[in-house]
């Protein structure tokens, strides 16, 4: 059905050989992620060998390759793991059986959705947050619905970095070499057997990218990886780490991932009927598909070729913040990509796409900008955002009004099959119907919740808080005890957190903006609420950027309270914040906080993530909570935008704690007569109600494909 099936054959049937008889069924389903979203696929894998699952991060393939063959033939024999793999393995192929949904795409023009990283799953290092997880949803969904997509990224080798804190707080880094021999990928093959490569013209050389397809679900997504021996070592590092810092070579990420992205569809014999560009970083590929939409035509027809490639192309911006708009000098511009500019015709051309003021030679380029004038359509990631953007991105648009400015929005949503886990999910399945998780974006589907009785949302709601303890517990003790604390310190984080105690959790990419500090603003209040007559307990994660220095001084800013009373035993930052991390912290927290600079938070999915596990939302009138918010679903903070950051901070800390104060602890401890929070959990199934089916990537992608994907 797509290129590259007879390179995931081979390599099924040889991972099959490797396997008894009775499990080869295994070797199909560890070469598509589509088990990562089974009710049963994790805990099957895991049944195998459980240390051996959380040695390899959950990689299928590892396990199977390093699993002893002794306990390979001891799980062989027996009859019900071997029928639960039979059943597993026709849920998957059922599941590649449906017919393709009937929309603007075809299996034989899919849309091609281009992004700088991918957050499938902990097993595929190409993610580094939000933007990446959001892709993976995308891919997933699509395959749920059956939405014909390919997916373009790049295969980066060492990832994203890996985070350890001192015993100050302080953020360090290291990163790990990912090994795509050992993931559940396989290397695309031309037609002579060798390696299917496209070349992209960087600096001065022209370098090499294979290509690689992992499997989600019904979608191959395609990496492009430049580590060839006939690149330079600069060329070879070029796919190296996920938003390397040096900016050169960001840029040549950039060119690979747009001019080699673009090419290497063409190689791969796929047409797409739309280049879905999510974010500005695959911006560059509109000028290969200039120099193809100019072949063979006549010279001075240049308007007529652009309108070509404008209708090709439909774009997601995804943030107001300037890190995530970045632009670039012609001093840097051109030494990188002066042969890229060729294909525009132009280098001044190419420049001035990029500008804010076209027509102002001094001012840097930048990639939204080229993507905005590039692109037939383009939409922000919610309500609010897109209101933001308009306003934003107006200059590129002379004679329009704000309102007229063509970005208009499709909210986040957010996979359901993905992060609803653990007691909620068993909960919701037995009470909400079969097969409801493929009518999650309908109202009607969770007006079942209101009939759930509130002794059993409330004990689904304990059970996850106390899977998330247990978790907690284990990890901070590691944590504290690998960067040196002292011992009782190191030994409060196992025994001080408490199952039945108010828990509330912050975990995000570490941003200035996200403003974790609000915590640390007022610290006498901040301490009282973990000492307290009716404590509760913080969790935190998050990871700053290397470059980030600020941020990482807000790390250190909450570490300063470690030492008061109470604080050792009732809050843990977990380091190395990753896929696996965020699901069990959004399905075990019972309020998520966020507290973004306004008007800055796009979207903010970590919290649509947590509804579904049960938590509430305490957070600014920002991003999607700005069009969530119905005053009984959640806790809401003034969106407002204040030039005075200080003030803003002292106002926004102050409202946080009033309300955790007088409005969220009092909540929970409010119990009737055996022990439920009636008031709370009346909450809870506002919360799913009105959020489940508004906020879930179903929603999301049925818009895409409606609203975006269709042409008129």
């Amino acid at each position: 059905m797509f290129p590259g099936d007879s390179d995931i054959e081979r390599a099924v049937a040889d991972l099959a050989q490797t396997l008894p008889e009775p499990l080869r069924a295994l070797a199909r389903i560890a070469y598509d992620y589509r088990w990562a979203w089974s009710a049963d696929g994790a805990a099957t894998f895991r049944a195998l060998d459980p240390d051996r699952w959380a040695r390899t991060g959950a990689n299928p393939r590892r396990t199977l390759t390093e699993m002893p063959h002794a306990r390979l033939e001891q799980v062989a024999g027996d009859a019900a793991f071997v029928a639960r793999v039979e059943r597993l393995a026709r849920e998957l192929r059922a599941d590649r059986e449906r017919p393709w949904l009937a929309c603007a795409a075809s299996p034989e023009r899919p849309v091609a959705f281009c992004c700088a990283e991918f957050g499938v799953h902990g097993s595929l290092p190409i993610y580094s947050g939000g933007l990446g997880i959001l892709a993976g949803d995308i891919l997933k969904e699509a395959s749920d619905l059956a939405l014909p997509m390919v997916g373009v990224g790049l295969l980066y080798r060492t990832g994203y970095f890996h985070q350890r804190i001192d015993v100050t707080g302080y953020q360090h880094e290291y990163w790990l070499d990912a090994d795509p021999e050992r993931l559940p990928c396989v290397r695309v093959s031309a037609g002579d057997g060798q390696a299917l490569t496209v070349t992209v013209p960087v600096n001065g050389e022209d370098v090499v990218a294979q290509i690689w397809r992992v499997d989600v679900g019904r979608v191959p997504l395609y990496l492009l990886d430049t580590d060839r021996p006939e690149n330079s070592a600069v060329g070879r590092w070029i796919t190296s780490r996920l938003y390397e810092s040096n900016r050169a070579i960001r840029l040549a990420q950039y060119a690979v991932l747009g001019v080699g992205g673009v090419r290497a569809l063409r190689a791969l014999g796929i047409q797409p009927c739309v280049h879905h560009f999510n974010e500005g970083h695959p911006a560059l590929g509109v000028f290969e598909l200039l120099a193809h939409a100019r072949a063979g035509r006549p010279a001075g027809d240049d308007e007529a070729a652009w309108r070509r490639v404008r209708d090709q192309v439909v774009f997601t911006t995804h943030t107001p913040v300037a890190a995530g708009n970045e632009t670039y000098h012609r001093n840097e511009l051109l030494p990188m990509l002066g042969r890229v500019a060729d294909l525009a015709g132009d280098h001044e051309r190419f420049l001035a796409l990029g500008r804010m003021d076209s027509a102002n030679r001094d001012q840097p380029s930048g990639f939204t900008a080229l993507a905005l004038r590039a692109s037939r359509q383009a939409n922000a990631v919610s309500r609010r955002h897109g209101e933001v953007a308009r306003a934003m991105w107006q200059p590129l648009f002379p004679g329009r009004a704000v309102e007229g400015v063509p970005i208009g929005h499709v909210t986040n949503g957010v996979h359901v099959p993905t992060w609803l886990q653990g007691p909620m999910r068993e909960l919701l399945d037995r009470h909400l119907g079969a097969g409801w998780l493929s009518r999650a974006d309908r109202p009607e589907t969770w007006a079942a919740v209101n009939d759930i009785p509130a002794a059993e949302l409330w004990a689904a709601r304990c059970a996850a808080r106390q899977q998330l303890v247990e978790m907690v517990a284990q990890r901070a003790t590691g944590d504290r005890l690998r960067r040196g604390e002292p011992l009782a310190y190191a030994q409060a984080g196992g025994s001080g957190f408490d199952p039945g105690r108010l828990t509330i959790g912050f975990a995000r990419r570490l941003a200035t903006y996200k403003r974790l500090h609000l915590l640390a603003v007022m610290p006498e209040r901040a301490v009282a609420l973990v000492a307290g007559e009716r404590p509760v307990q913080f969790v935190f994660a998050g990871k700053a950027h290397p470059d980030d220095h600020e941020a990482k001084e807000v790390v250190r800013r909450v570490f300063a309270l470690k030492g008061a009373r109470g604080v050792a035993g009732r809050a843990a930052f977990l380091e190395d914040y990753d896929i696996a991390l965020a699901g069990q912290l959004v399905a075990g927290c019972d309020v998520w906080v966020n507290l973004p600079r306004p008007p800055l938070e796009a979207s903010g999915t970590s919290g649509m993530k947590s509804v579904l596990g049960g938590g509430l939302q305490l957070s600014v009138l920002d991003g999607w909570w700005a069009e969530a918010y119905d005053g009984g679903n959640g806790w809401a903070i003034d969106g407002s935008v204040d030039a005075d950051h200080a003030a803003q901070d002292w106002r926004d800390a102050s409202a946080l704690f009033a309300l955790l104060e007088q409005q969220v602890v009092p909540m929970f401890h409010d119990r009737d007569a055996d022990g439920v929070p009636q008031r709370w959990v009346a909450m809870m199934r506002r919360s799913l109600t009105t959020h489940g089916p508004r906020f879930s990537a179903k929603r999301m992608l049925r818009e895409y494909a409606d609203r975006v994907y269709r042409r008129g």
